[in-house]
């Protein structure tokens, strides 16, 4: 969904009042449901950051195995490139890939490269002009519905000149237990206060997957760690007179792998000049920025790495492949270079620090790329199994849960992308 016309419905007027105590941020404290919003659905997004489709098999898995069995399980959930954390998330929230959506990387320029979005800088995150498309809580909040969010892509940024009801800016020292009992105490909330959606973020799995490598007796105690908050929710919600008019989506953006031990990173510089160019590392990528008028050289690099490098390829983007869904779009680098599974590639030895012990960044069709996908609501059918689903699969359950309509640029004449997922819902009742 592109950022649509002016509103479809009005709002009641907002009371907000913006909180800053210890560098947290909560905004729009006091909105209201408009009144002509019917559904009494509510609808929590829980992004758990790197669970890779397997990690289930690795233990005991109580939450998932309650979500599998009163409701929807996929076989894996299927990434989009780059699999990376912030295109992948909002991937999730718009339906859209990339090139539309506007988050090619976690980190990457404007169209004319005078500035540049970093995933860890706030300004860049907060600030609404990077993301071109909208979010299932801005559809929400467009349409008259109260919107929260404890974490997730884009919901620290008014987009489209909207933000969540209540938003909180990324803080990894707030402790899991937090987020989830704030999530319960706005499924508390009185009918017209009560947020329709709510999204909920934890990394742990990701930074220890990252650290300690997948598998490891670390990544393994933080997945146990989000099980344990998962039945938390799922047990909150239970115990709640409307709980049986909740949705509970659990999603991950990507999965994880390891690296070979055999195998050294391929050192860029050793191959081409770099000198000028701005590189994106990753581990598993490097995403390359050429300065103007450098389409020969770019080529010329490409060609030159893929004569000495047996465990990868350079693409020009017109190389891609068309799942991949690259454009011309000036945010694409000039030349991606990318690792074949669990080998590295670095611009410089100085880069060396990018290589962790678990990482992903890989091509999305490599298996351990994928995520999962669970659901559990009154719609969704018990003990329901679909197969492989792709992230822009996601958005419009998110829709058809709620009834909200879909926004469409003006002029969009495009058939519609096709929605696996809503079909398995039941009818809803009157």
């Amino acid at each position: 969904r592109l950022l649509p016309p002016p509103l479809m419905r009005r709002r009641r007027p907002r009371i907000a009042i913006a909180i800053a105590a210890g560098g947290l941020l909560a905004g729009c404290q006091g909105t209201v449901d408009d009144p002509q919003v019917a559904t009494p659905e509510n609808l929590v997004l829980v992004s758990i950051d790197e669970f890779r489709w397997d990690y289930p098999s690795l233990g005991d898995t109580p939450a998932l195995d309650r979500m599998a069995a009163a409701g929807l399980k996929a076989e894996a959930l299927q990434p989009v490139f780059p699999t990376h954390t912030f295109p992948n998330h909002f991937s999730i929230a718009t339906g859209l890939p990339p090139a539309q959506h506007g988050l090619v990387g976690n980190d990457f320029p404007d169209e004319r490269r005078a500035r540049w979005y970093h995933y860890k800088d706030r300004a860049s995150v907060q600030d609404g002009d990077w993301y071109r498309a909208e979010p299932i809580w801005v559809t929400a909040a467009r349409q008259g519905m109260v919107t929260a969010a404890y974490y997730f892509v884009g919901t620290e940024a008014p987009v489209g000149g909207v933000r969540p009801d209540h938003w909180h800016a990324f803080d990894p020292e707030v402790p899991p237990e937090q987020r989830v009992r704030q999530v319960l105490d706005w499924l508390a909330e009185p009918p017209a206060s009560r947020p329709h959606v709510i999204t909920l973020y934890f990394e742990q799995v990701d930074d220890h997957s990252h650290w300690s490598g997948p598998g490891s007796a670390e990544s393994l105690q933080a997945i146990r760690d989000v099980y344990r908050q998962l039945v938390v929710l799922l047990d909150g919600i239970g115990a709640l007179p409307h709980g049986d008019e909740v949705y509970v989506l659990v999603v991950s953006d990507h999965g994880n792998a390891a690296y070979l031990p055999d195998r050294e990173p391929l050192v860029l510089d050793r191959l081409v000049n770099l000198d000028g160019v701005r590189a994106v590392e990753g581990g598993p990528f490097v995403h390359l920025y050429f300065p103007p008028g450098s389409a020969r050289r770019a080529a010329t690099a490409r060609d030159t790495i893929n004569a000495h490098w047996d465990c990868g390829r350079a693409l020009l983007p017109k190389d891609a492949p068309a799942a991949w869904n690259v454009t011309a779009s000036r945010r694409f680098p000039d030349l991606i270079v990318l690792a074949d599974r669990g080998c590295a590639v670095l611009s410089t030895p100085a880069m060396g620090h990018k290589i962790t012990q678990g990482d992903h960044g890989w091509a999305p069709e490599v298996p351990e790329m994928r995520g999962i996908f669970y659901a559990v609501g009154p719609r969704i059918p018990p003990g329901s199994r679909t197969g492989v689903l792709h992230v822009t699969d996601i958005d419009p359950l998110m829709l058809s849960i709620l009834g909200l309509q879909a926004s469409q640029p003006p002029g969009n004449d495009t058939a519609a992308a096709p929605d696996p997922l809503s079909s398995l819902l039941l009818p809803a009742t009157p």
